[in-house]
């Protein structure tokens, strides 16, 4: 299937934009977004040609993700939940695959799964806990194998998309072995899984990032890759869909909220006063400087993945795209003046969605320590001060 998804993206946008702020209000999940999504064929596009999807590289989802975040933010944020997992089982290759033993059987799950995602299904990411956050290696999380398959038994927080997805992936550690840590996709249908409401946030409020439960027993091909202890391996390989994919999304909150700037010093007639003027030229100048940092990390990871120089331009996007999106939004916020920090209007929301950009992990202190250890000429996944992942 061949679409053009950055132009369904950006005819999206308008729309997604003109019911963000009621969802923002309600903090309820944006359903017609993502029926708009699906019917657009937009799950499929990090799923491979030949299995019905668009084949897209990781340039193309952050133009995608870009435009999303134009029209609505938390939209694409959690798309980006879905493009992760996509674009991950959709990234190995026969090659890569030999390399970290992955048997046929589980090859064959992969397909399926992203044979769904291009027909329609969507996947949420259940990784993070209260305590431990996105690190990996710190998990309470646990599975133990049982007859067919596993039990897995643990609690999730920041599930973007909790309680509507079609399956969630899940992050686990071994019982047998705490250093091993695997993920499973989880159909939603399940019994054992509990959604418990407690987002309620500052920012990002449509993204339904519930608290998820999890006492499940699962199949064995459930288990990604068909190999216990993958989930650290491939964080290392694919570093971008773990540090980077969010970026895209900042950076268009970001645009978005010059756009609302601009539009609302026109009608107020401000643009004679060279200070508003000044602080829109500034935010136009940052806004296209880290859409440009964006677009080199997504350049550099399809043409060279998992490259030293291709690592450091994802964690540079990551650090730009947070930091630039927060201090854009207050800029605007200041330039339109008071009038704009009323509930309901468009940058009060958008300066609250860029306040989160740098709170994603990784952080953007994390992500600033780490190129860091880099600049000095250490190895800034083994030597910061606490686990990467």
């Amino acid at each position: 299937m061949t679409v053009d998804a950055v132009g369904v993206a950006r005819r999206l946008a308008p729309r997604l934009a003109a019911r963000a702020g009621e969802y923002d209000r309600t903090g309820g999940f944006p359903v017609e977004d993502f029926a708009e999504l699906r019917d657009a064929g937009l799950f499929g596009l990090m799923v491979p040609a030949r299995l019905g999807g668009s084949g897209a590289g990781f340039a193309e989802y952050a133009a995608v993700a870009y435009e999303l975040a134009r029209g609505n933010g938390a939209t694409a944020l959690v798309f980006n939940m879905h493009a992760s997992v996509t674009g991950a089982l959709g990234a190995v290759t026969e090659e890569l695959a030999e390399a970290l033993g992955v048997p046929d059987e589980a090859l064959a799950a992969r397909d399926r799964l992203l044979a769904q995602a291009a027909a329609g299904a969507w996947y949420a990411v259940a990784m993070s806990e209260r305590g431990a956050g996105s690190r990996l290696s710190q998990l309470a999380t646990v599975y133990e194998p049982v007859d067919g398959g596993y039990h897995i038994k643990g609690a999730k927080s920041f599930c973007s998309g909790a309680g509507q997805a079609d399956a969630y992936l899940v992050a686990a550690r071994s019982g047998a072995d705490q250093s091993v840590v695997s993920q499973f996709l989880v159909p939603a249908t399940l019994d054992g899984l509990h959604v418990e409401p407690t987002w309620d946030s500052l920012g990002m409020r449509a993204t339904s990032s519930h608290d998820l439960h999890v006492d499940v027993t699962v199949p064995s091909d459930t288990l990604l890759g068909g190999v216990e202890g993958l989930a650290l391996v491939v964080a290392q390989l694919m570093p971008h869909w773990m540090v980077a994919s969010y970026a895209a999304v900042y950076v268009g909150v970001a645009q978005a909220a010059v756009d609302a700037a601009v539009e609302h010093v026109n009608a107020r007639r401000l643009a004679g006063l060279s200070a508003i003027r000044s602080r829109i030229g500034r935010a136009e100048a940052c806004v296209a400087a880290a859409g440009l940092a964006v677009a080199e990390a997504a350049r550099r990871v399809d043409e060279a993945p998992g490259e030293t120089e291709t690592n450091r331009w994802v964690w540079r996007a990551k650090l730009l795209a947070g930091t630039t999106a927060a201090e854009v939004a207050a800029s605007m916020l200041e330039a339109a003046g008071t009038s704009a920090t009323r509930r309901g209007h468009p940058l009060e929301r958008l300066y609250r969605d860029a306040r989160c950009g740098s709170l994603h992990p990784p952080t953007s202190d994390v992500c600033a320590d780490w190129l860091g250890v880099a600049t000095l000429g250490g190895d800034p996944d083994r030597d910061g001060s606490a686990p990467r992942w």
